[in-house]
């Protein structure tokens, strides 16, 4: 079974607002949340600490996500950039105690890399899965010393929005300019060598931030326009860019970004005939852009605010990306080519741009 190396997964939201423990297989967390009906994806959740280790997920970037919305911004959120950043410490204090029940080790240098892999590799069933620490919109950054602590406490990458208008760029479903804000956030972020995540801007602020901003660029779960023709996918002078940047670009489950025409709590995974297979037009598509197989990765967004009502009909729990092992050899992709798409892009970019 190949490492896989899975770039976005909300795992502290799901444990902090979801209030799932991952420690649990994912069967017993459905069972714990039977009859709920607060969330559409309750009893629905594909993702905990048991089902990675069986889909030898060993890797992952993990993120912090507390949204700040303003008054006349209908999204759900904080309502002020202080309860984001309280929300993005609680976050923080559960990844830690995971840390502590020896469930996740934070990755937080390029050398903490080949040191957990290789636990992991010996003994991955009793290893920590390792962890990046990532932050999924930065509207919980009060200020620049708030950004200094998160960087003291681990972390390596940020995405400046999420959805809707935020302080420091616009998101999904918004349009507009990243701003005197967003040019001093990506200006502390250089000064820092984050990696900042192209995921989720706004097409305005994705040519601003790639313009502005010098340091590392990935996009850690978003997939192509040219197979969903909407503003939250990349086009292709995106991809072109991005790949000229260096970046990977991480292929997101989530069915609405898959497959054309989904509408979310109506069309079904079994009648639309989404399957994880779906995924592999995009994978396509970027690496014939690139040239080569050595720019995309999977950064599957599992259990982001969705759960199985929401993903391809032939993966129950997030160990069944494995299934993509077999779908892209008889995509006619090598041995070389899988691995690079599991594991080894991410895992040397991150070992070229951590510290």
């Amino acid at each position: 079974m190949k490492l896989l190396f899975d770039a976005h997964l909300d795992l502290s939201m799901n444990a902090m607002e979801w209030n799932r423990d991952f420690r649990l297989p994912v069967a017993t967390i459905r069972q714990g949340e039977k009859g709920m009906k607060d969330l559409p994806d309750r009893g629905r959740g594909t993702v905990s600490f048991p089902a990675m280790r069986k889909g030898n997920i060993g890797l992952c970037v993990a993120t912090l996500i507390a949204r700040y919305v303003k008054p006349d911004n209908p999204l759900p959120g904080w309502n002020s950039p202080q309860q984001a950043w309280a929300q993005t410490q609680g976050q923080l204090a559960w990844y830690r105690i995971m840390e502590a029940q020896g469930e996740l080790v934070q990755i937080t240098q390029s050398t903490d890399i080949d040191n957990h892999l290789n636990a992991w590799i010996t003994n991955p069933i009793d290893s920590p899965i390792g962890y990046v620490l990532s932050l999924e919109g930065a509207d919980s950054i009060v200020s620049m010393e708030h950004l200094d602590l998160l960087y003291d406490n681990g972390l390596r990458a940020i995405g400046p929005a999420h959805y809707g208008p935020g302080t420091y760029a616009f998101g999904t479903d918004s349009h507009g300019s990243i701003g005197k804000q967003g040019k001093t956030l990506l200006k502390k972020m250089e000064a820092l060598n984050l990696i900042l995540d192209a995921t989720h801007l706004c097409d305005q602020s994705f040519w601003e931030a790639l313009d502005f901003y010098n340091g590392p660029v990935w996009a850690s779960h978003s997939n192509c326009r040219k197979w969903v023709p909407n503003e939250r996918q990349f086009e292709d002078r995106q991809i072109q860019t991005l790949l000229q940047r260096g970046a990977v670009i991480g292929m997101a489950f989530d069915a609405w970004m898959m497959l054309p025409d989904w509408k979310r709590g109506i069309t079904q995974p079994q009648s639309s005939g989404l399957v994880i297979e779906t995924i592999v037009d995009h994978i396509d598509h970027i690496c014939q852009l690139a040239g080569n197989s050595r720019q995309v990765m999977i950064g599957s967004d599992l259990d982001g605010g969705f759960g199985k009502e929401q993903c391809p009909a032939d993966l129950d729990t997030i160990a069944d990306l494995q299934k993509l092992d077999e779908i892209l050899a008889d995509r006619g992709y090598s041995k070389t080519d899988i691995n690079n798409i599991f594991s080894q892009n991410g895992i040397q970019f991150l070992k070229k741009n951590l510290p």
